[in-house]
Formats: C-alpha cells, sequence, structure tokens
C-alpha cells in the first residue's frame, strides 16, 4: 500500500481489520453466478436448484421457504408470516413484500381481558402467548405466491419451485443438530396443546411418539399434501378450500374468533421500504408494522453523535465497552419510539411520520439524551415527539442472488417455537403462528388489539446499497424475535465500519437487548413486550465475549447477563451476501451463523 493512502482512519481500520474468531472454522463462499444462504442445507441446497432451472433469486427464495417450513418447524411453517425485501438488478430498486396476517375481524381487546381474568391474571397488558387468539390469519403462504407472481423470474413453475418442499416431506429427511434441539426444547408445549399422534409429523421414523434426534429421518406427509395443493392450485388452496376449513375449524374447536371470510379477505401488500444513509450505505427496512425503523433510528442517532462530535467512532475498538454502550444506548432509545408510535399504518397512517422520525432535527434530539458514562434511566426514559400534533396515545431468516445481478433477503416465521404449538387436528403436519401476542391491550396505542389489524411485527429483512450508485452491496438479516434490530445494527457497523467479511461478522460475539425478567410486572404495557417494555433492560452477552468488556458494562449501569451454549439461540442466526463488481461481472461472498445448522450452497 502506498504511504500516500494510508490515512489516520484507513490506519486505524487496519488495525482492526480483517479479524478471526477461533469460535468458528467456518470460510466465507464465493460464487460469481450466485449463492443461497439458509440456516438448513438441504433448503439452500433446494435454492440452488431452483436456480439452476433458470429461476432467479425470489424463486430460490420461496423454495427455501418451503423447505425450512419441513426442516425446521419449531422456528417456521405454512402456519406463520412472512417479509421480502428484493433488488432488482434491472432498475436499480428496492421492492418491499409485507406477507403478514391480520387478527379476526371480530376480535376485540375486552376478549382478552376477559380471558385473562379467567386465567387469573386480569392486570395483564397483553396476551398469553398460548392463547388461542394469538392465532392471526396465516400470512406466509399467500406471500410466497405473491412474491413469485411479482418478482419471479417466470422461468420456472410454482409447482417447481414448491417440488423439493414436497419430496422433503413424502421421502422423508435427516434432521439437523439445531433443529433436532429446537424441537426437544418445545416437545412438552406441543404435547400439552394436541393429541400424541397429532406430533408423529415432527417425530422420527423409528420413534413417532418421541423428539427427533440429530440425522435422525423425518416424515411428514400431511404437510407435503397441503404443499402440493398449493403447488397446483396455488394460494386459493389454503386460503378457501379444505385446509381454511382446517385452520377455521381447529381455532373455533378452542374458543377463538378466526373466521372463513378473516382468511379469504386475507392479501399481502407491496409496502415501499424506508433507508438510512450512514458510513458509505443505504441500509434498506420493512416499514411499520415491522420493527425495521427501529434499525435505522439507532443508526441515525449513532451517526448524529458522530457528526455532533460526541463520539468518535473511528477510534472506537470493535465490541469495547466503550462501543457496545453506544450501541445499547441508541437501541434503547429506539424501542422507547417504535413501543409508541409503530403499528399497523392503516390503523394510525405511521406511513406519514417516517420523514419525521428519521429527519436529522429529531435524531439530534434523541442524541442528546445519550451518556458515554451511565445508563438510560429506565424508570423515567420515554418516547421522543417528532411532531407536537401527532397523537400520544423462533424465525429463519434467508437469503438468494442469482446470475442476472439480483438477491433476495427474506424471512419467514411462526414467532415463538411452533408458535401457538396448535396443529389442526384434521390437516396435521405444521403449527398455526401466535403473532397476534404481539399485540398490547392498552386502549389508544398504535398497538392496541383491534379486529383485521396487522400487529407489531418483529421480523425484518434487509439490504445495504450504494447511495450514489444504487448498486447493491449486502443482503442480511439476523432473526430472533426482539434480536433481529440489534442483530442489524451490529451486522451494519461490523461490515461498513470494521470492514468484516460476512463470515467474519456472522462468527463475531454478539449482544442481545430483552425485558428484565426480574421487573416484568413493571410493564409499561406498550408496544410489543420488547426490551425497554421493563424500567430495567437486560443485556445478554455471548460467552466469548472478553470478561473485561462485560465487568465494564456492569460498571457503566447495564444489567449483564453471559450466555453459554445451545442458550445462545437468543442471539438468533444470521446469513450475509456480499456483491463486488468483478470485470463485466460480479462474485458474490456469503456467510452463514456458526449458531445454525446452515451452509451457503453456491451455483457453479
Amino acid at each position: 500500500m502506498q504511504l500516500a493512502l494510508l490515512t489516520t482512519q484507513n490506519f486505524q481500520l487496519l488495525q482492526r481489520s480483517p479479524m478471526s474468531y477461533n469460535s468458528s472454522r467456518r470460510s466465507t463462499v464465493h460464487s460469481t453466478k450466485g449463492i443461497v444462504a439458509s440456516t438448513q442445507p438441504l433448503a439452500s441446497a433446494a435454492g440452488a436448484k431452483v436456480l439452476e432451472l433458470g429461476g432467479n433469486s425470489v424463486d430460490a427464495c420461496v423454495a427455501v421457504a418451503a423447505c425450512l417450513c419441513v426442516l425446521e418447524p419449531p422456528s417456521t411453517g405454512i402456519g406463520g408470516d412472512c417479509f421480502m425485501l428484493h433488488y432488482d438488478n434491472n432498475s436499480k430498486k428496492v421492492i418491499g413484500l409485507n406477507g403478514t396476517g391480520r387478527s379476526p375481524a371480530n376480535l376485540s381487546r375486552t376478549d382478552i381481558i376477559a380471558e385473562n381474568e379467567s386465567l387469573g391474571r386480569p392486570d395483564a397488558k397483553r396476551m398469553s402467548m398460548g392463547s388461542v387468539h394469538s392465532v392471526t390469519v396465516p400470512g406466509a403462504v399467500a406471500g410466497w405466491v405473491d412474491a413469485v407472481e411479482k418478482c419471479g423470474s417466470g422461468k420456472v413453475t410454482l409447482s417447481q419451485i414448491l417440488q423439493p418442499a414436497i419430496d422433503l416431506c413424502e421421502k422423508g429427511h435427516p434432521i439437523s443438530k439445531i433443529s433436532s434441539i429446537l424441537t426437544l426444547n418445545c416437545w412438552k408445549k406441543l404435547n400439552a396443546v394436541n393429541s400424541p399422534e397429532l406430533l408423529e409429523c415432527f417425530a422420527p421414523v423409528s420413534q413417532p411418539l418421541a423428539p427427533p434426534k440429530d440425522g435422525e429421518l423425518v416424515v411428514n406427509k400431511p404437510l407435503g399434501r397441503i404443499l402440493r395443493s398449493v403447488a397446483e392450485n396455488g394460494k386459493d388452496a389454503f386460503y378457501d378450500g379444505d385446509v381454511a376449513r382446517g385452520i377455521i375449524g381447529e381455532v373455533q374447536h378452542r374458543g377463538g374468533l378466526l373466521t372463513l371470510d378473516d382468511l379469504k379477505n386475507h392479501a399481502s401488500t407491496l409496502v415501499e421500504p424506508i433507508h438510512m444513509d450512514f458510513l458509505g450505505g443505504r441500509i434498506w427496512e420493512i416499514p411499520p408494522n415491522s420493527q425495521g425503523l427501529v434499525v435505522l433510528l439507532a443508526l441515525g442517532i449513532i451517526k448524529e453523535l458522530q457528526k455532533s462530535g460526541t463520539i468518535d467512532l473511528y477510534a472506537m475498538k470493535h465490541n469495547s465497552a466503550e462501543y457496545l454502550h453506544l450501541l445499547i444506548e441508541a437501541l434503547k432509545l429506539a424501542f422507547y419510539d417504535v413501543d409508541e408510535y409503530v403499528g399497523d399504518p392503516e390503523f394510525g397512517g405511521d406511513g406519514n411520520l417516517i420523514s419525521l422520525w428519521l429527519s436529522e432535527y429529531y435524531l439530534k434530539k434523541r442524541a442528546a439524551m445519550f451518556d458515554s458514562h451511565r445508563v438510560i434511566d429506565g424508570s423515567k426514559t420515554t418516547h421522543g415527539v417528532p411532531d407536537p400534533n401527532v397523537n400520544q396515545s423462533d424465525t429463519v431468516y434467508f437469503t438468494a442472488s442469482d446470475p442476472e445481478g439480483n438477491a433476495t433477503s427474506f424471512i419467514n416465521s411462526v414467532y415463538t417455537g411452533f408458535g401457538s404449538a396448535i396443529i389442526p387436528r384434521t390437516l396435521g403436519g405444521f403449527c398455526l403462528h401466535n403473532r397476534g401476542a404481539n399485540f398490547n391491550l392498552l386502549e389508544g396505542s398504535r398497538n392496541c388489539l383491534e379486529g383485521s389489524k396487522r400487529p407489531y411485527h418483529t421480523i425484518i429483512p434487509a439490504l445495504i446499497t450504494d447511495p450514489e450508485t444504487n448498486e447493491l452491496i449486502y443482503t442480511l438479516g439476523n432473526m430472533g424475535g426482539f434480536m433481529q434490530p440489534t442483530g442489524h445494527v451490529q451486522h451494519f457497523l461490523n461490515l461498513m465500519l470494521f470492514k468484516l467479511s460476512p463470515q467474519e461478522s456472522l462468527d463475531s460475539p454478539r449482544i442481545c437487548l430483552s425485558p428484565h425478567p426480574d421487573h416484568t410486572h413493571l410493564d409499561r404495557g406498550r408496544g410489543a413486550g420488547g426490551p425497554v417494555s421493563s424500567p430495567v433492560t437486560l443485556v445478554e452477552v455471548e460467552e466469548d465475549m472478553d470478561p473485561t468488556v462485560v465487568e465494564q458494562l456492569r460498571h457503566l449501569g447495564h444489567a449483564v447477563k453471559v450466555v453459554r451454549a445451545h442458550d445462545r439461540s437468543v442471539f438468533g442466526r444470521g446469513q450475509i451476501i456480499k456483491k463486488t463488481s468483478a470485470g463485466d461481472g460480479f462474485i458474490y461472498s456469503a456467510g452463514t451463523d456458526k449458531r445454525g445448522d446452515g451452509i451457503p450452497i453456491p451455483l457453479i
């Protein structure tokens, strides 16, 4: 390197990069044609197969989504929801799709208040995670079909896209280690809600009433029948017909209010993605009802602190106490805001406020609350006011790129492990999600439960483009409930500030913010029950984080918990693909999370 090019900023970056983590021996995977990265190798292979047939990155992602419903049912399923961000290389535009479902039209907060009273929890500010009323309309299948119709290549059929998942159902598949552990952890929950024979679709062939162990063969013919019907007849096979009647019959049998009309009236929504420019990259997120806004607010606060000279990002050491304190406090301020303002935009016009939330004026006001020497007082802190006239009232992520330069960031979820755990008894093969548990009961708040309303949603895909050329730089995501925006912020800074490779970023020890379990009785009742719903936020850190840093965070006033072994699932599992120009073409470079079973599959 010529000394003339070695600026102070570049020298500091050279001191910190490249980085290596002994806890992983995975290498970044490269291809000039396309890559599929997911939590399960068989699912990634299915996506690559669809690319080989001429499909694009959207087609590949839908194939992956369907396969993951078979391979990792604790995390995802046809009874859940999805979101998509797609980068179209021809137009250089980012397209967003909201594939999330709505609450039953006849459901109201008074129904949940009555249910909570019957359960002996009259002061509860949210519904129970196990409530049948937590089952909202599953939006995933419609999201898949709409994604293929609106953004797919047109070169492969829906049947070709879903065939790998159907084969895995009908012919069986060996379960991977992490998936088997997730299933084992939820087995009691499944047994408590269903007749034992309904669990056979998640059990090994050799022991149909036991949770599967790593490498055991699992067959799920009921799910295969449903997927085959969707492949042949489209989304109507799910939302109108025997499948719909099976879902509604089960929900109503358990006292739920979901109706056939709720399913028939469901529709995916094309949305305008939101973005923030920082450190030479433009990060794209899904707008409300998703929590993607947390990412942009947190990064915007950090950006304003850097501009004002309050902090010097380029002098900070990666994962130092100073650096992590900055991330934690910026994220907490962002969570306070989304708890107040994020909900279904059809019930409050949130979309008109995005420019206010992300304005320099507002972000400066929020940044002024940061103190490098102490934590924010959660008993006194609240949301900001961008405009005084504003009314104050377990998941899978995967991504794919293709030979044409397109890339897709996709996420599919049933929320908590196996969602509600309710298996429609006349159908079998899958569980209904419990996404409605993200509603609150605070009357007048943006995310208060109402009929036909989408809840605050934790799942978020992301993309990073060059703000000057609009060329794609990264697709990325990090599953895991309220971990997701924290993961996005960490990965964005890992990639754009510290210049880590995709695999290095995924290997890097992470933090996660959660409501402190000792303070949940002080739930503010706002938002969706995230990290600032209680006055104390728990900061969970991975066991390979520097112990000195952990003690320094505690000294600053943070409540810190070190998480070890398989409990590290709280930090989610991410995937990242980088795109760089190379001659007349480009190179894709992908990483997958060491905390999961997956590997990137390149197209050759």
